[in-house]
């Protein structure tokens, strides 16, 4: 019995240090993205040519995007291909490319109101992010339903560019603070649960940082359309 016991005890261990070691690295990495969009975008900020560039030919903002969306369904769809280097660098990659286009969203609203919604959306993440990490619940139940939330969320928003409903982005920013904070303590718990399945790696960790790193930017983007103050 107590050699059972003992067996077990290392086996519960060895799944925390796992679980430990997962999410730091999953935290460290998208704590670097978020770092690398910061300065894209200060460095766009300060450079006329480069906003010119952007706003002045939607050609190219659009290009933006979608070099964005191709370089998230490659993580995504292909990372178990790939070199860990070659993950690496697609994360970095999108990390710039998001900061040079949310540069001009800065553009709309004040430095101060995007300040404080930054602490706001960096307290609700981490308090989210905690929940999920230290919760023992199954939250495999929260998973459907905050996609269907999320496809909702994104279909509203595609028929508001059309119909230009102020009341409308209201609503839908609401829903998206609710969605996107949901899908921070949901994603948080399904990286601890892959790490208690022996999932580990740089791979893993990069994969996991972009899903946070993209709860937390959503999640800023929808209070800052909810409570910002534009210019």
């Amino acid at each position: 019995m107590n050699e059972l016991h003992t067996s077990y005890t290392q086996t519960s261990s060895q799944v925390v240090v796992r679980q430990n070691a997962l999410i730091r690295q999953v935290y460290t990495w998208m704590g670097a993205g978020l770092a690398i969009t910061a300065v894209m975008a200060l460095i766009t900020l300060s450079s006329p040519a480069a906003l010119n560039a952007i706003l002045g030919n939607r050609l190219i903002f659009f290009g933006l995007i979608i070099g964005e969306l191709a370089l998230v369904f490659t993580l995504s769809g292909a990372i178990n291909k790939m070199s860990a280097s070659t993950a690496t660098l697609i994360f970095i990659a999108y990390s710039a490319l998001n900061g040079v286009t949310l540069s001009v969203v800065a553009l709309a609203y004040t430095a101060s109101s995007i300040t404080s919604t930054f602490v706001t959306t960096a307290g609700m993440f981490g308090a989210m992010s905690l929940y999920g990490y230290m919760t023992k619940k199954d939250l495999t139940s929260w998973g459907s339903f905050l996609f269907m939330g999320l496809i909702g969320v994104v279909i509203a928003s595609i028929v508001n560019i059309f119909v230009g409903s102020s009341a409308v982005s209201w609503i839908i920013s609401g829903i998206g603070v609710i969605v996107f904070t949901g899908l921070t303590a949901y994603d948080t718990w399904k990286i601890k649960a892959m790490a208690a399945q022996g999932v580990e790696g740089r791979k893993p960790a990069i994969m996991g940082a972009l899903t946070l790193y993209l709860d937390f930017i959503n999640l800023f983007l929808m209070l800052l359309r909810f409570t910002g103050d534009r210019r």
